[in-house]
């Protein structure tokens, strides 16, 4: 059985008045008879971590440049709107009262100063992983340290200034990293995932203020270097490795559709489990046109280098090469990210080609795809990564070059290893030539921060990433861009695999005998090629998407709650 990671049931939060904080309360625990040992402290804790993020691990690409579903979203689209209700807004503030209730009465408990604060380092991970996730979306927010009641008048205070809430962040996480047990654990909070956390928080705001100059704040260096030092204290702890079999054409795959999570790449996982009712529904996500059909975008697959090392986009005609050639002689990961000729599903023997009604682009996800035995409803069990080694690496790797220290050293020490596990060759600093279509993509030139954020966006893809990396690399303009799929010389027959068989029609209207061996792609009347009569797939042209820059850059908060207190101030451009 696998490690049990909640005792939500135990311990019964229900509730009792609601307040500003949209709380829903902690029950009626009572100090006095509450918090009096280490199982009080565990089973309070515990409920923390229903806080950790679960499908929106594979699912929250949907929401960037690298994926085009069946119908856009309004984040991609442009067509966010100011809210109402405080819910729909995600301005709602009941975890982290739970968080701070806890902080507010542990020191009861009748054990070790020692045991006191790993608990409290556990409760300050989550509430800095809390006010991140608040940063990252609103930018200023209020900071509360305490549990605040419906008559406490900092209810009705202004939003306190982005750097004092990142510094109490960091904080927390340092409180966290020094005071929380370092003993591995996938499935708990650890002195490692705290380290981790740390270094995305510090990676994150400290590329924001390098590219967002019209918020005027400084920091950034001394963020990069934490953010290095969180990311180093995780490498040199010599607890964790990329897992790898020697075989680079399986183990970047196998990483994420194994049942358990591998202790050595995952530092911090949300496990899933059968025997527990504790399931997710990845295959259903890339195997069902019903949810949302998911297809990868032309951009995703192009970041992907040859097998050689050197830029698809160096090969002469690679913008009008088509699927069954443009997969050839690339990076191992690409064959283990889509579908390319050959691949069968995990213990099966049928070669499978795209599945345009899963995903209309013609790049279909593979990765988190496990055997036919999990094509139920819901009924996925691999854990799925909330902090994996590959990141830390990562992290480092892009903090490093952001400060103009990154040599041939730090690459062998990140993006190298990296890159060992995928089969690829090792990235050359000394030798290194910007791509023009990363420059372009970017709007910078500078060639080593454009592979390490080839490397990251190839690496971390479908796991959650790439929306906050535009954000804060102030590139929300790709958002806008009609995102295209594979490219077709036309309309007509392909042999998709090159089997000998034909497997796709694009066509202009479905005919009305349909050949039974092929699937159709309708061009009319909501379908399209990028050249007209030739070029990628469009699978939304005239979408209309747009991305209104700064605005866009942060949500609006919610008009009831400006209403309520009208010390809280709209953010930029929301407020009519």
């Amino acid at each position: 059985m696998k490690r049990i990671l909640f005792a939500l049931s135990i311990l019964t939060l229900s509730a009792c008045k609601k307040d500003f904080l949209d709380r829903q309360p902690i029950s009626d625990i009572d100090p006095g008879s509450f918090f009096n040992n280490e199982k009080d402290l565990t089973l309070y804790t515990n409920s923390f971590y229903a806080m950790l993020p679960g499908t929106d691990i594979y699912s929250a690409d949907i929401t960037s440049d690298n994926v085009e579903p069946a119908v856009i979203g309004d984040v991609v689209a442009g067509r966010t709107i100011v809210q109402t209700d405080a819910s729909a807004a995600q301005w709602t503030w009941s975890d982290l009262r739970n968080v701070n209730y806890f902080l507010a009465h542990y020191q009861k408990a009748a054990v070790s100063d020692s045991i006191k604060a790993h608990y409290a380092g556990i409760a300050r991970f989550f509430r800095a992983m809390f006010y991140f996730t608040k940063v990252q979306r609103f930018g200023d927010v209020p900071w509360y340290s305490d549990p605040l009641e419906a008559n406490s008048p900092e209810l009705y205070k202004g939003r306190d200034p982005r750097k004092l809430v990142v510094d109490s962040i960091i904080a927390d996480l340092n409180y966290a990293a020094a005071n929380i047990k370092t003993a591995k654990n996938t499935s708990r909070i650890t002195k490692w995932a705290a380290l981790v956390l740390k270094s995305r928080v510090c990676l994150f705001e400290g590329t924001y203020r390098i590219y967002h100059t019209e918020n005027n704040q400084g920091g950034a260096t001394e963020l990069l270097l934490q953010s290095v030092d969180a990311a180093q204290q995780v490498m040199q702890s010599g607890l964790y490795k990329l897992y790898t079999t020697n075989n680079p054409n399986v183990d970047y795959a196998n990483l994420f559709t194994e049942d358990v999570a591998n202790a050595d790449e995952y530092i911090l996982a949300r496990v899933y489990d059968r025997t527990l009712t504790k399931t997710h529904g990845a295959n259903g996500q890339f195997l069902t046109s019903t949810l949302s059909a998911p297809g990868l975008t032309k951009t995703l697959i192009n970041s992907y280098l040859m097998s050689d090392g050197t830029a698809f986009s160096a090969q002469p005609g690679y913008a009008t090469t088509p699927y069954w050639e443009e997969i050839k002689g690339r990076d191992p990961r690409l064959t283990q990210t889509i579908r390319t000729p050959g691949y069968k599903r995990i213990n099966t023997t049928a070669t499978l080609v795209p599945d345009y009604s899963n995903a209309m682009t013609g790049y279909q996800c593979i990765k988190f795809v496990t055997g036919t035995d999990q094509d139920g409803n819901n009924t996925n069990t691999n854990d799925l990564p909330i902090f994996r080694y590959a990141e830390v690496l990562l992290n480092y790797a892009e903090a490093k070059a952001e400060l103009k220290q990154f040599a041939q050293a730090e690459a062998d020490a990140s993006v190298n290893l990296i890159r060992k596990r995928a089969g690829m060759p090792a990235m050359q600093v000394a030798t290194l030539k910007a791509d023009p279509l990363l420059q372009t993509e970017y709007n910078i030139t500078d060639p080593v921060i454009l592979e390490v954020r080839r490397e990251r966006r190839v690496e971390l893809a479908m796991e959650g990433f790439r929306y906050q990396d535009l954000m804060r690399w102030k590139r929300g303009p790709l958002l806008a861009q009609d995102f295209k799929g594979a490219w077709f010389p036309g309309v007509g027959v392909y042999d998709l695999d090159q089997d000998g068989k034909n497997d796709l029609a694009i066509v202009l209207t479905k005919p009305a005998s349909p050949d039974k061996a092929l699937q159709y792609f309708v061009l009319q009347p909501d379908r399209g090629l990028s050249d007209g009569d030739k070029g990628n797939l469009i699978v939304h042209p005239g979408a209309n998407k747009h991305f209104d820059d700064p605005k866009h850059y942060l949500f609006p908060l919610p008009l009831t709650e400006l209403l309520l207190n009208t010390n809280l101030q709209q953010n930029p451009g929301w407020e009519q």
